[in-house]
C-alpha cells in the first residue's frame, strides 16, 4: 500500500522477502498491523516505491502512476523489471489500483506486485552497475537512434575508425553480433531507457 507521494505505507510478507535488506531478520522486524494482515519492516515501510524498479523502466511505470494519482485512470497493470537491495533483479508483472476516501483524489494506492518464473529472463535484465564509459553511452544512442558511422563520428567529433572502435567495444561488452542487436539487447537488458525519444542510456550504467 502506497501513499499518495508513493511511499511505500504498509507491505505483506511476501513483498518484505523480495525487498527487505538480507541483513534484516524477519522475526524481529515484521509486525502484524491491527487493521489486517499487512506486514511492515524498517527498511521497506518508507521508501519510496520507485526506488524499488529498475531504472530502465522508472519512468515510464512513474508516468502510469502520474495517470492513476491525477484521477484520469482508475488502474494499470503493466510489466515490470524490479530491483532487489543485493542489485540482483527479476521479471514479473504489476497492477496498481487507486482507492479512494471520501475525497476526489486518490488517498492511496495498492499495488501487486508478481514475480516471474524464468529466471533465464531474469538474468537478462542487468543489474546498477557502471558498465559504460561517457562516450560508449552516447555512441550506443546513436546506433539506437539510427545513426550510421559518420553522422556519430560528426556529432561526438571523433574519427570514423574512433567511433568503429567504440562500437566493437559495445558489441563486446554486451555480447552482440552487430549494430541491430546492439541496440535489441541494449533495451532487453535495460541499460536503455523504455518509453524515451530520443534514445537515452540509463545514467547509472555509466562510469
Amino acid at each position: 500500500m502506497l501513499d499518495p507521494a508513493l511511499t511505500i505505507r504498509q507491505a505483506n510478507q511476501d513483498f518484505f522477502r523480495q525487498f527487505a535488506s538480507p541483513a534484516t531478520s524477519p522475526a524481529d522486524v515484521i509486525a502484524p498491523l491491527p487493521s489486517d494482515s499487512s506486514t511492515t519492516a524498517p527498511d521497506v515501510f518508507g521508501r519510496n516505491f520507485r526506488d524499488l524498479v529498475h531504472p530502465s523502466v522508472r519512468q515510464p511505470l512513474m508516468r502510469q502512476f502520474e495517470r492513476l494519482l491525477e484521477g484520469r485512470r482508475d488502474r494499470f497493470a503493466t510489466p515490470v523489471v524490479a530491483l532487489r537491495p543485493t542489485g540482483d533483479v527479476f521479471n514479473g508483472s504489476l497492477t496498481a489500483a487507486a482507492v479512494r476516501g471520501y475525497g476526489p483524489d486518490p488517498s492511496a494506492v495498492l499495488v501487486v506486485m508478481r514475480s516471474g518464473r524464468d529466471s533465464a529472463d531474469d538474468a537478462m535484465v542487468t543489474p546498477k552497475r557502471k558498465l559504460l564509459s561517457e562516450i560508449d553511452a552516447r555512441i550506443l544512442e546513436g546506433i539506437a537512434a539510427g545513426l550510421s558511422t559518420i553522422p556519430l563520428a560528426s556529432r561526438l567529433y571523433l574519427s570514423q575508425h574512433g567511433v568503429e572502435y567504440h562500437v566493437t567495444g559495445l558489441l563486446r561488452k554486451l555480447k552482440a553480433p552487430n549494430r541491430a542487436a546492439l541496440v535489441s539487447r541494449a533495451y532487453a537488458m535495460g541499460v536503455l531507457t523504455v518509453g524515451t525519444w530520443p534514445p537515452r542510456v540509463v545514467d547509472d550504467f555509466i562510469k
